[in-house]
């Protein structure tokens, strides 16, 4: 018979004399029994942690192309009113939506972190000759993250301590997104399409004069009630008509491209004048202006103190030219208290000019801005040709009319125009006298109000009716959008980093579980049970046993995976056990205890001492 000794139910563990096992009673997977499938937790599927990751590295690299975008476009456009009823827009914008949205991937690197968290025992046990520590008292599950940083980096599981630092950056992800956006006004261009009302044309009704009466009664109002300019007329300018933006519009301004037509009254002072009193009933004035151009007016002083009028320059311009288009001279005569005559001239020549133009318009009032000259209005049509070829009206002189009321408006247009200018040099400080001692006063005077009467005029008689789309710029005070570029930075800087450890610690993590073969999730008290039921070392522990108690009774065991079955199994460990290395549930410091074969019972001793018999030997 043999000398040798064959295991059964009633021998010793051939691990440990301390208890006994039957590991080897276990059937061999895949041989003897059917071998389940591994388990492998789908939030560490290596395809989903990559994908996730790559949806941070491009989240990062968005949030970075649309904080450059915010500050080029001055933000983005947000909803004029509440969309959602009892809800402020702005904060579910700003706060709730960028704070929804990182909420899913916080929480994915939690759980993510918590599986490796929740294996790194096993994979410890997967690897051999394990300590208790290291092992199956270890419970970073137990841990909060703080703790699971000392206990990893003193276990030197890098792994474990490079994810539960990226997963305690994450704490930052919702601060940082709920303080991204913010919405405040700022003024904001954007185009828009509007609609072009007048095109360049001669009106069929000027010869009604009732364009001419209108401007001439504004002209006569702006000087009484301190009126500026009408819409779409600036100074010298006259604008075609068009429609702007629908709605209200905050200290909106539109820029356009338009056509506009220039109106210069080149008006002058005379070179020389003279009043000469005939008699008491009868005053001459006499004028001389540049090129000859030489006027006089006899009025009669007893018709009041004040008088002016106006006159074609027909002396000045060509015969053959309509009175509607000669140059006119302006008369204004005042006497004073005291007796002393005052008066003067004024010699004008308007003149028209067509351009295309870039101007702005107020929204608020309506008001034009200035304009400046693109190029000329090369169109030809029956203002830049035939019949008026260009020609501007004087629009306060007329051909006499076979109508009565015709001839009365004309009447009242030289009157309104001439009560406006007489009427402006009034308010002058020192009144009409101090415009008089002026050599430019009343020129100027005459240059302002006589402009302002053509350019109105100009709206009606020289545009006509039309429909046409124009691009605009539109520049109003808006709530914009903006994105921050502290938290944008901080945020995008987060969202990289992650990107780029997580999958590498997850890769990492993955090749070190290559040797670890689960069939369910380890975390149940069965699944537990099912890997150390027939390990033996049970045997050791009681129910009651605290945590320094299972400490002092592993002593001296290490632990691993049995590569066959996949059971926790343990082995005595003949050398040096360092109990220092408390475990992770209370973190306290044992003792040193040196173990060999002395210090085993005499049946642990025997058993390593005893040689195997040969068959024959003696």
């Amino acid at each position: 018979m043999s000398g040798s000794t064959t295991p059964s139910s009633n021998t010793v563990s051939p691990r440990s004399q301390r208890f006994r096992d039957s590991v080897h009673n276990i059937p061999t997977p895949g041989t003897e029994v059917h071998r389940p499938k591994r388990y492998e937790p789908i939030v560490l599927n290596i395809y989903i942690v990559g994908g996730t990751a790559l949806l941070m590295i491009c989240l990062a690299i968005a949030l970075e192309k649309g904080l450059r975008m915010s500050d080029e476009n001055n933000g983005y456009s947000v909803p004029r009113k509440n969309e959602i009823a009892h809800i402020s827009t702005s904060w579910f914008i700003t706060s709730f939506v960028p704070t929804l949205l990182v909420v899913p991937l916080v929480l994915f690197w939690a759980v993510a972190d918590w599986m490796l968290r929740w294996y790194q025992p096993y994979v410890t046990l997967s690897e051999g000759n394990a300590p208790a520590a290291r092992s199956i008292l270890l419970d970073y599950i137990a841990l909060n993250r703080l703790t699971t940083l000392y206990y990893s980096f003193k276990h030197r599981h890098w792994l474990i301590h490079i994810s539960t630092l990226t997963v305690l950056s994450t704490l930052f992800i919702q601060p940082l997104a709920g303080s991204l956006l913010k919405e405040r006004q700022v003024s904001y261009t954007a185009g828009k399409t509007v609609t072009s009302l007048r095109t360049v044309g001669l009106s069929p009704t000027i010869n009604q004069l009732t364009s001419f009466l209108a401007s001439a009664g504004y002209a006569d109002a702006a000087v009484y009630n301190n009126l500026q300019d009408p819409p779409f007329v600036h100074g010298v300018w006259s604008a075609a008509q068009f429609t702007a933006p629908p709605g209200s519009i905050l200290n909106g301004t539109l820029a356009i491209n338009t056509t506009a037509i220039q109106t210069n009254v080149s008006c002058i002072p005379p070179t020389s004048f003279s009043t000469t009193n005939l008699s008491s009933s009868n005053v001459v004035l006499q004028a001389t202006f540049p090129d000859n151009c030489n006027t006089s007016l006899s009025l009669n002083p007893n018709d009041g103190p004040d008088q002016f009028s106006v006159s074609a320059a027909s002396t000045c311009a060509p015969s053959s030219l309509d009175l509607n288009f000669q140059p006119v001279f302006f008369w204004f005569y005042h006497a004073t208290d005291s007796g002393d005559l005052q008066a003067t001239a004024v010699f004008c020549q308007p003149s028209i000019a067509i351009f295309v133009v870039t101007t702005t318009m107020d929204l608020n009032n309506g008001s034009m801005g200035k304009c400046k000259s693109i190029k000329p209005f090369e169109s030809t049509n029956n203002v830049t040709g035939s019949p008026l070829n260009g020609e501007a009206f004087n629009g306060v002189v007329f051909d006499s009319s076979d109508n009565p009321y015709i001839n009365a408006r004309a009447l009242a247009i030289g009157s309104s125009v001439l009560g406006a200018i007489y009427g402006y040099a009034s308010q002058q400080t020192g009144g009409p006298g101090s415009v008089f001692d002026d050599p430019y006063g009343f020129s100027n005077a005459t240059t302002k109000i006589y402009t302002q009467h053509l350019s109105v005029a100009a709206q009606t008689i020289y545009f006509l009716p039309d429909n046409e789309p124009i691009l605009a710029q539109l520049t109003s005070d808006m709530q914009r959008l903006f994105i921050k570029t502290l938290p944008a930075r901080l945020l995008s800087v987060l969202f990289m980093c992650i990107g780029i450890a997580s999958p590498i610690v997850h890769i990492l993590h993955k090749r070190s579980r290559r040797n670890l073969y689960l069939t369910s999730p380890p975390g149940s008290i069965a699944s537990i049970v099912s890997l150390t039921s027939r390990s033996g070392f049970g045997e050791l522990l009681l129910p009651y046993d605290d945590v320094e108690r299972m400490k002092s009774k592993f002593s001296g065991l290490t632990f691993r995976l049995d590569k066959r079955t996949g059971a926790i199994v343990a082995e005595e460990d003949f050398g040096m056990a360092d109990t220092t290395d408390g475990t992770a549930l209370l973190g306290d410091k044992g003792s040193s205890i040196r173990l060999g074969v002395d210090s085993l019972s005499p049946l642990s001793r025997m058993s390593f001492e005893e040689k195997v018999v040969e068959p024959n030997s003696p």
